[in-house]
């Protein structure tokens, strides 16, 4: 009997240890912001996010309360703030007091006259041919800038 208390007691103490550090990958899941922990882990793998400034390249870094996170999602830069770590995915409103949104607003939307698919698409000077070996190196370098932010 005594074991049975003790071996619960061991349990409460792991989970409140739990509580005040979580994984990256699993606060995204838990805060709402990923849909799954694999595109969390995904998202980490491919040092797309920052925490406190400094690139992450491993899922199972462990965030602290006060901690500040950045990161791209769905077109925009999102600034966080830690203010809670909660050891299950909740709902959304028990989510949301999970953190503190500093993201900048986003871009208000131009008022087109057409819609996107309607525009001509963007045509190369007649003559130039096909890019060269160092323009489509240039290119490509342009866009993994682009990625990093």
């Amino acid at each position: 009997m005594a074991h049975v208390a003790q071996t619960a007691q061991s349990t409460q103490t792991t989970q409140l240890a739990e509580l005040d550090s979580q994984r990256v990958d699993k606060w995204l899941f838990h805060a709402r912001f990923i849909k799954s922990r694999a595109l969390a882990t995904k998202l980490v793998n491919a040092r797309r996010l920052r925490v406190n400034g400094e690139k992450i390249s491993k899922a199972s870094f462990k965030l602290k309360v006060g901690h500040i996170l950045i990161f791209e999602l769905n077109d925009r830069i999102m600034v966080i703030e830690i203010l809670g770590i909660n050891p299950t995915r909740r709902p959304y409103k028990e989510a949301c007091l999970l953190y503190d949104d500093q993201s900048p607003e986003p871009e208000p939307q131009q008022d087109k006259t057409q819609p996107d698919f309607l525009e001509k698409p963007f045509l190369r000077e007649k003559g130039s041919g096909r890019p060269t070996k160092k323009q489509r190196r240039e290119t490509d370098r342009f866009k993994l800038s682009a990625l990093d932010f």
